[in-house]
């Protein structure tokens, strides 16, 4: 019996060849390419810029060339443009004819003040005039007086005057025939001299004495005539004491409280023209300088129908940094408006056609605009630039940018005017 052997389980197996000595490396050089390529974009990012950004942290906006519209929109509040309020012109009890909201007529009564103060005046004012009346009449009566008596004395005289020609005359002739006479005739002479003489003194005084009397009925008239004015002035108050509507309108706020004691110059109740509305809006303080009376706007209610209108009044005065403009109804205004109603305003101030234009942003007031960063790859670059006008939204480029070059307008005040920053 033959024994069996292991053979049939043995099975050959070929030995593989021992890897190149070079393969070994092939991995710890591609981490060394991949070391190599980190140091490379290292080195190239700090050779493009001495400080490096995120890209979220700024916005940037391409040069464009079109035309700029300078203008402004802002939300405004209606008010009426003829609004007063009526003052107490004296210390006195204040009745009130209408309350707050009422609807009135031009010339109604809406207050009286009673003030006894005033028309105790007004009654003492026309009793002095009625007395200074009195004498301006008798001092024209004395007038007339004076120049009837001035008048009688030179009549006199004149015939006095007569009466010594007539006797020269009858001398004469005596003298003529032997009859009388020389010293008769030389009487006769002196006595028509001395009745001229009367004459001419008696016709100047009575030139004097009518002017005396005129001059002082003259006075006395100018002094009547002073406490006239005097008199129709107290009497001005005292109907100013009733206060009337000055036009068609509404009443406004009340200030004063029925049947109460107010001081003088005291505001009572105001008036609202109802007609007439205008629309204040606040400006920015760098758009003011540019606004202009006149200039046009559109206005919008809440339906959005658009109403033309324009710029009638700007303030001189700067508040918070912003200027108070008003806006008036250039053709119809809507129905319904009340005041502080918000409308929306939009001025058109200017339109520049076919400029350069960049987004306008936060880099304009940096540096006084003189200076912005413009995209190089992914670098952005300090460059001199020269702006124009601006609009709320875009400002025009006169020098330093051309159009397609993307510029950093939000974000760059972090830069700390480096020559040349990384964006990444």
């Amino acid at each position: 019996m033959a024994i069996r052997d292991t053979s049939a389980q043995d099975h050959v197996i070929s030995r593989q060849a021992a890897p190149a000595p070079w393969r070994r490396w092939i991995w710890p050089g591609v981490g060394a390419a991949v070391v190599l390529a980190g140091i490379a974009w290292a080195v190239s990012g700090w050779s493009a810029g001495s400080r490096s950004f995120q890209a979220s942290r700024v916005r940037i906006a391409e040069v464009q060339r079109g035309d700029l519209v300078r203008d402004i929109s802002a939300d405004g509040r209606v008010i009426a443009a003829n609004s007063p309020v009526l003052y107490a012109i004296s210390a006195g009890t204040v009745t009130l004819k209408v309350v707050a909201g009422d609807v009135v007529k031009q010339d109604q009564e809406l207050a009286v003040i009673d003030s006894p103060e005033l028309r105790s005046k007004l009654a003492q004012e026309q009793a002095t005039l009625a007395g200074l009346e009195a004498e301006a009449s008798r001092a024209a009566l004395d007038a007339v007086l004076a120049r009837a008596t001035a008048s009688k004395t030179t009549d006199q005289a004149g015939l006095v005057r007569t009466a010594a020609e007539r006797d020269l005359a009858r001398y004469q002739r005596g003298f003529d025939g032997g009859a009388v006479p020389e010293v008769d005739l030389a009487k006769a002479r002196d006595e028509l001299k001395k009745a001229e003489i009367e004459l001419q003194h008696a016709q100047k005084d009575s030139a004097l004495e009518s002017q005396g009397a005129d001059l002082d009925a003259r006075n006395k008239r100018l002094l009547a005539d002073r406490q006239r004015a005097v008199v129709a002035e107290v009497q001005r108050q005292v109907d100013a004491l009733t206060l009337r509507a000055p036009f068609d309108g509404q009443v406004g706020q009340v200030q004063a409280t029925q049947h109460t004691n107010v001081a003088a110059n005291a505001p009572i109740l105001g008036v609202v023209d109802l007609s007439k509305f205008e629309i204040e809006i606040k400006v920015p303080e760098s758009f003011a300088r540019d606004l202009a009376i006149g200039m046009p706007a559109q206005l919008t209610s809440g339906s959005g129908e658009p109403f033309p209108g324009a710029i009638s009044a700007v303030s001189p005065e700067v508040v918070n940094g912003e200027v108070n403009a008003r806006i008036r109804f250039s053709d119809k205004q809507p129905a319904g408006l009340r005041q502080n109603q918000r409308m929306s305003a939009r001025v058109v101030m200017d339109t520049r056609r076919n400029v350069l234009k960049v987004e306008r942003g936060p880099f304009v007031e940096q540096s006084g605009g003189r200076y912005a960063y413009v995209m190089d790859g992914n670098a952005a670059v300090r460059r001199p630039v020269q702006l124009g006008a601006a609009s709320l939204g875009e400002i025009e480029v006169l020098s330093g940018l051309q159009p397609g070059d993307r510029v950093v307008v939000s974000g760059s005040d972090q830069f700390a005017d480096a020559e040349r920053v990384t964006i990444h």
